[in-house]
């Protein structure tokens, strides 16, 4: 394969090597076996779970869909490709994609219902493999400093994978403009759905994790997860946090939009939350601690709420108070790459565990920016009555108009999502520039 992108994933891969090379003879070990893994089934049924690839196989071939397959890699060595692609007229075999990486392994075709036998030496298995085969194998089970190592070797991503993530980003902003229209058109929300799976071009098993796409107060429901199939009477505002996934790789994007009855204030809450987002990310470079921006959040919506009057002291103060946990509970953001809360987010460099605070256990990203990492910035601005009964009776609740929140009530939620990768200099927002 030639052109740009199969010229950087020969790069990526070439990075991989190296990568597994130096961390597979720093531990003594001859090879790992990653394992794909298999789609689960229901209990006490004959239908399977929804199935996604073990994200280190993936990191290899960028393949979320191949079931009961192995990839053996030694260094030195080219990868051994065993693929599950038995004769079967039931379903259609797996065939692979015409891309760089084909080209740098070897490939076995056939039945893996056992996994294939490992090459003498000592080797890992990693994956969702039991302690009975890998032992049956000869080799050492998800060991953890192997399993630390590789997860650090995904925190920075190549300029493969970065194109990768954009791509995914480009696809799922045609998707979500086509959910605003439909939304604004009248569209339930199971029609908005619809309508962001076909402008995306996308089936919804294949999307990276269920769509969040809530209409009035269910855009109050941090993972909402149903659609309604019935029109609503007024369409105050309408959530969608809705990704994508390009060879592997994650969009994970949320947008928020005022409807025809929304109250005159929640635009402009909108673009409050809006403008808290692109100053954070224009704070992003290396050597950010992502926790102290994460409470830089919390001094910012205390700001907003403080400046439309829905909070009547000082923002210190809403701070202190802890009123602004109980309008925005989530984390920030994430790290981002083959899971959409990808690996290593809460954890130091050498595997030391980065223990979100006690106030803000949500938390998923603890650690240090650093350049190559991608993020998600996402604050967000909620009414969620199991959140804000306790502070109506707590002192800090007499500092609140209670009659604005409860205008805003039918409105549920804002969150703004933007996926953006660290660079040295100024961060480049990979979701921005798919708009």
């Amino acid at each position: 394969m030639t052109g740009p992108l199969a010229e950087l994933q020969h790069l990526h891969l070439d990075r991989l090597e190296r990568h597994y090379a130096e961390v597979l003879s720093g531990l003594g070990l001859d090879g790992v076996a990653l394992y794909s893994g298999h789609p689960a089934p229901h209990y006490g049924d004959d239908q399977f779970a929804n199935f996604c690839a073990y994200g280190h196989f993936q990191h290899w071939t960028g393949q979320a869909c191949l079931a009961h397959s192995w990839l053996l890699v030694c260094p030195g060595k080219r990868p051994i490709l065993y693929l599950h692609a038995p004769d079967d007229f039931w379903h259609l075999p797996a065939r692979l994609p015409q891309e760089a990486w084909v080209e740098r392994v070897d490939v076995v075709t056939g039945r893996f219902d056992a996994p294939p036998a490992l090459p003498p030496g000592r080797n890992a298995v990693i994956g969702d493999v039991d302690g009975t085969t890998a032992k049956a194998l000869g080799g050492e089970l998800n060991p953890a400093a192997l399993l630390t190592a590789l997860d650090e070797g995904r925190v920075r991503k190549s300029d493969f994978e970065v194109a990768c993530i954009g791509r995914a980003n480009r696809q799922a902003m045609a998707g979500h403009l086509a959910a605003r229209n439909a939304f604004l058109a009248g569209a339930a929300e199971l029609d908005v759905q619809l309508a962001y799976l076909q402008a995306s071009r996308q089936r919804e098993s294949d999307s990276p994790y269920g769509n969040i796409v809530g209409i009035n107060a269910h855009a109050g429901v941090l993972h909402y997860q149903h659609y309604d199939t019935g029109t609503p009477k007024n369409r105050y505002s309408l959530l969608v946090d809705a990704g994508l996934r390009y060879r592997g790789y994650c969009a994970d994007i949320t947008r928020t939009w005022a409807g025809p009855q929304a109250d005159a204030l929640f635009p402009a809450l909108i673009e409050g939350v809006i403008q808290v987002q692109q100053r954070l990310i224009a704070s992003l470079r290396p050597g950010v601690d992502f926790v102290a921006l994460h409470e830089r959040m919390h001094d910012m919506l205390a700001e907003l709420l403080v400046e439309h009057r829905i909070v009547f002291s000082s923002p210190e103060s809403a701070v202190a108070g802890g009123i602004t946990r109980a309008f925005c509970p989530h984390g920030l953001g994430h790290l981002l790459g083959i899971q959409v809360h990808d690996v290593a987010g809460r954890r130091t460099a050498d595997g030391t565990a980065l223990t979100p605070p006690a106030a803000h256990p949500a938390l998923r990203l603890t650690r240090e920016l650093e350049a190559g990492m991608v993020v998600t910035m996402e604050p967000g601005l909620y009414v969620i009555p199991m959140l804000l009964e306790p502070l109506r009776a707590a002192p800090a609740g007499r500092e609140v108009d209670w009659a604005l929140v409860e205008r805003l009530a039918p409105h549920g939620g804002i969150r703004i999502e933007d996926n953006v990768l660290v660079t040295p200099g100024a961060a480049e927002n990979l979701t921005l520039e798919a708009e």
